[in-house]
Formats: C-alpha cells, structure tokens, sequence
C-alpha cells in the first residue's frame, strides 16, 4: 500500500538543509582545506578519497521519497536529476529512480538483508590492513607517507602469526600478493553476498556506501547517520592497523597483544550492533521508498 505523501512548507524544508550543510561542513571544510594544501590525513580522508561521493554531493540535502516541497525555492531542484515538479510543489521521482536504478536497488537490498541475518564474527582482530602492509620491504605500503609503528619486520612477524579471516572483498583486494593465500577466505565481488556479516568493520563502514547509492531515494539524514558511523569505524579501524598514527593524536590498538585484541573486540561489537541497527532502518525506509506514489 503507497503510503500518503507529506508535503513540507518552504521554511521547514530549508531549515532542514541548512542543519544538514552544517552536519557535513563539520568534516568536508577540513578535508577540502587540506586538499587545497596538497595534504593529507590517514583518517579523516577516507570517506571523502575511497567512496565515491563528493563532498559537493553529500552537501545536497535531499528530503527523500514521498516528500513533497512547496514553495518557490523548490522549483531549483525540478532539473535536479530524479526530481520532478507538479501543482503540489516539487518531489523525487521515486518511479523514474526505480525504474533506471533497479539493478543498483536489487543488490543493495540482497546485501543489506543477507548481511543483517548472519551472525557476526569478532575474531578478525582488523589484520587486513597488516596483510596490506605484508612484506612491504618488498612490496612498500599502500600509505606511502606513514611509518609502521613495529617496522618492517615487525609487521610481517604479526601476520605470520595470525589467523586473518577477512570476509570483505573491498580490503582483501588490497592485500599484498604473499598475504593473498594467507586469509582463510578468498572474497570475489560474486561471493560478496554470500560472505559480508555484521561484525566486519568494512562492511560497516559501507552503509555509507549503500545509502548514497540510493540518493535521492532516502533522505539525507540517513545518509550522514551512516556517514558518521564510518567515520567512527574509521577511526578504530587506523587505530588498529599496523601504521604509526602517533603524529595525528591516535593512540594505537596494539592488536598483536592481548589486551589489543580485547579492546578491539569489545569495540568491534559496539560498532556491530549500531550498524545493525542502522542496516535495518536503510531497508525500511528504502522499502518504504519503493511504495511511495
């Protein structure tokens, strides 16, 4: 059943961008300060370097389907892509998105859902980003400009030792070619359905990824829910890599002990149950979508 629309007066609406433009200010004015000084930060990058998005985008607040705008300022967005406007005010074209995204929906949903009914596994202890930076005195390391806080040999020496377990293929790719046969599972972008489970802090992190995909289908509020959520794993994520992030105030996660290993796992399981909760609101509100007239 098409729930009704709601149709949001012009103040009200441009309230919500404004709070919205600031909510992302918070991070992409430092990032885009930095670029513009050819400088770069091993955390507070990321979100803006590996995903997609651009700050520019991110910084369009959208109201999301079934959501009517009245007013004369809303007839910008009527040339907005997926927008369309009629005698109530201007809205997203909720069929026009369906229609020419469906592959795009489709998988989104198939990994939101089957990731949300696996049971979480909290032994990877983040040894993905080490396999990364495996025999870097052959290879070197994905972040050249950073220094491994137990050298070289160091680092090889804690992947020798472990068990790496990665289930996620967007950090196994990245693994050096001698750490490839290393990782209990071998990850391809066919399997990803089939091996992504809730308590892998890549796949996490991408409820980011699979929110913005869905712009304008799902309004923005969503969108930076999930955006600071991986901002946060971010942070743990670095914290616990092989890298020495002293020089940015990140005290590290000393995984290759185990009180390392402790407090990963305990804040590995935080972030688990928010994703999981968030994951379950990107499927109802992006249902709902779906459904909206």
């Amino acid at each position: 059943m098409p729930r009704p629309s709601i149709r949001l007066p012009e103040a009200e609406w441009q309230d919500r961008a404004q709070l919205h433009r600031d909510r992302v200010a918070r991070f992409a004015g430092p990032y885009l300060e930095r670029r513009s000084h050819g400088a770069r930060h091993p955390v507070e990058d990321f979100l803006f370097t590996y995903y997609t998005q651009k700050p520019g985008q991110l910084m369009r607040w959208h109201p999301g389907a079934a959501v009517v705008l009245a007013g004369p300022a809303a007839l910008e967005r009527a040339g907005w892509k997926y927008y369309a406007a009629d005698d109530a005010g201007v809205r997203v074209d909720a069929q026009r998105f369906i229609e020419e995204r469906r592959e795009a929906i489709a998988f989104a949903r198939v990994i939101l859902g089957r990731t949300a009914a696996r049971p979480a596994q909290f032994g990877c202890f983040g040894l993905h980003e080490w396999a990364m930076a495996y025999r870097s005195a052959v290879n070197g390391v994905r972040h050249d400009y950073l220094e491994l806080r137990l050298g070289a040999d160091g680092t090889d020496g804690v992947v020798d030792s472990a068990r790496i377990r990665c289930t996620h293929f967007d950090a196994f790719r990245f693994y050096t070619p001698e750490a490839v046969p290393l990782n209990e599972h071998a990850p391809t972008r066919q399997t990803q359905r089939d091996l992504e489970q809730p308590g892998c802090l890549h796949a996490n992190m991408d409820l980011y990824k699979w929110a913005y995909k869905l712009t304008p289908l799902l309004p923005s509020e969503i969108v930076m829910d999930c955006f600071e959520l991986s901002w946060r794993i971010r942070t743990m994520d670095m914290r616990a890599s092989p890298y020495d992030l002293a020089a940015w105030g990140y005290t590290p996660i000393a995984i290759e002990t185990a009180e390392g290993k402790a407090e990963y796992v305990r804040l590995q399981r935080g972030f688990a149950e928010e994703s999981q909760a968030l994951r379950a609101k990107l499927l109802e509100l992006l249902d709902a979508a779906l459904d909206a007239p």
